[in-house]
């Protein structure tokens, strides 16, 4: 790994983090929230955000390691706890997967314009998904290229679509209306659901972390591009949630609206700029997935060679990248594009990836008591970096990012009255979520057992 060492600088560091935590798809679906959001995002980037940047960079800098998140709570709270933590931090992986894949056959049917069938839908989503997977199982030294153009890409698009979004609003008149009262929140059912696609933009910095091993000096860089990088990601975010509600209706927009859907809605039509942007967003797609593999498959692999995961996720290629993992995330995200057709909700998308987003949110609810027992219980271990603030402070800075994460669950995963809106839209999720916990149980539990 020595190589990769000398070549993952903090310029990729910090652009990598711009990659993974800086997700375009789902700029629409927060816009669709409507002019509460700037309340959200600044609540959020406040009270979420930071601190989970903060205690990200403590976690990363003492512990170092390609374990990541699972080091980390498994050290605070034993194997088992650690192979629950890898278990849904993995499983979200493939099911996004697979929603960006039927993502990426619906963007490419629209600007190209070509009408798939079932079958070349299908064939479209596993291409995509075999490529992720073949690319993802590179070491990052090779692929941080792909990194570092989808950087400037995601770039370029959040630029564009803030700027047309300015130049609408100018020339034709603002979209909505934003009256201070309109920037207060709606506490309401759907509104506070909407949460979690704003909660899901901001992680991923512990995917940094893993990068450790191929960092020059990681103690330094790790929180220089937490810092750096969340702050572009916040500018970015902020910037095209203004844009998209200063030129599109809110009620134009949805939960599944899609990025191109909004390029269109403000242009009037189908254009050689929509048709870049398009082939952009396609690539944006693919690099997306490419780098939160580097992270995710790491942390499998390392549950697996400590007897929590199958040894199938420790399976390594001779250059020591866990394929095992890789080949399972194409296995999992084949079978259920496969099976999307067969599903009565035709909006494949935002129900792949509520389910997502759902247990990745769960695999972080243990990261912040896994931090205050880590403070308490190893006191004397080396910290490069600290969060400051007294231990009132730092209770505070814990637990309130827990209890936003919690909330957020509760309100996107479980109907919370009888209507039958709220029933159809959220039962699935739940059902899926109990699925996904009960079969992660047995397999930690088996395989601790068996030794597999």
């Amino acid at each position: 790994m020595e190589s990769g060492k000398r070549k993952f600088r903090l310029f990729d560091a910090v652009l990598m983090s711009v990659v993974v935590i800086l997700v375009v798809e789902s700029a629409a679906p927060a816009a669709a929230i409507g002019t509460s959001q700037f309340f959200w995002w600044i609540f959020l980037l406040i009270l979420f955000f930071l601190p989970y940047g903060l205690i990200s960079s403590e976690l990363g800098t003492s512990y170092t390691g390609e374990g990541g998140l699972y080091d980390w709570v498994k050290q605070a709270f034993g194997p088992r706890w650690g192979g629950r933590l890898a278990w849904l931090y993995w499983i979200n992986y493939p099911i996004w997967m697979a929603s960006l894949a039927v993502l990426f056959a619906q963007v490419s049917g629209t600007i190209f314009k070509i009408k798939f069938n079932t079958f070349t839908s299908i064939l479209v989503q596993l291409i995509f998904v075999w490529f992720v997977v073949i690319i993802g199982n590179k070491p990052v030294s090779e692929s941080k290229w792909i990194m570092n153009v989808a950087a400037f890409a995601k770039i370029f698009t959040i630029l564009a679509l803030a700027g047309l979004g300015f130049y609408v609003a100018v020339t034709k008149g603002v979209a909505n209306d934003f009256s201070p009262h309109n920037f207060l929140p709606e506490l309401n059912i759907n509104s506070l659901s909407n949460l979690s696609v704003i909660v899901f933009n901001f992680l991923g910095f512990e995917v940094v972390a893993t990068m450790a091993d191929d960092m020059d000096n990681p103690k330094k860089q790790i929180p220089q591009a937490i810092i750096y990088g969340g702050v572009l990601i916040a500018f970015f975010y902020l910037l095209s949630a203004f844009g998209m509600s200063a030129a599109i209706p809110t009620s134009k927009l949805s939960s599944s609206s899609g990025l191109l859907d909004s390029f269109i809605l403000m242009i009037g039509k189908m254009n050689w700029f929509v048709i870049l942007i398009g082939v952009l967003f396609l690539y944006i797609l693919i690099s997306e997935m490419v780098s939160w593999a580097l992270g995710v498959n790491y942390v499998a692999d390392y549950a697996a060679k400590d007897h929590v995961l199958p040894s199938v996720f420790g399976k390594e290629n001779y250059k020591g990248m866990p394929v095992g993992t890789g080949y399972l995330n194409g296995l999992i995200a084949t079978i259920l594009v496969i099976i999307a057709p067969l599903i009565p909700n035709q909006d494949i998308f935002w129900a792949f990836f509520s389910l997502n987003v759902i247990a990745l949110l769960m695999s972080y609810t243990m990261m912040f008591p896994a931090f205050l027992k880590l403070r308490k219980a190893d006191s004397k271990h080396e910290r490069p970096f600290k969060v400051p603030g007294n231990k009132a402070l730092i209770t505070l800075m814990a637990w309130i990012p827990e209890i936003i994460l919690i909330v957020t669950i509760v309100f996107t995963a479980i109907p919370l009255n009888s209507t039958k809106s709220e029933i159809d839209a959220k039962m699935p999720i739940l059902i899926g979520t109990l699925i996904t916990l009960i079969s992660g149980e047995i397999i930690v539990r088996v395989t601790e057992h068996k030794k597999l």
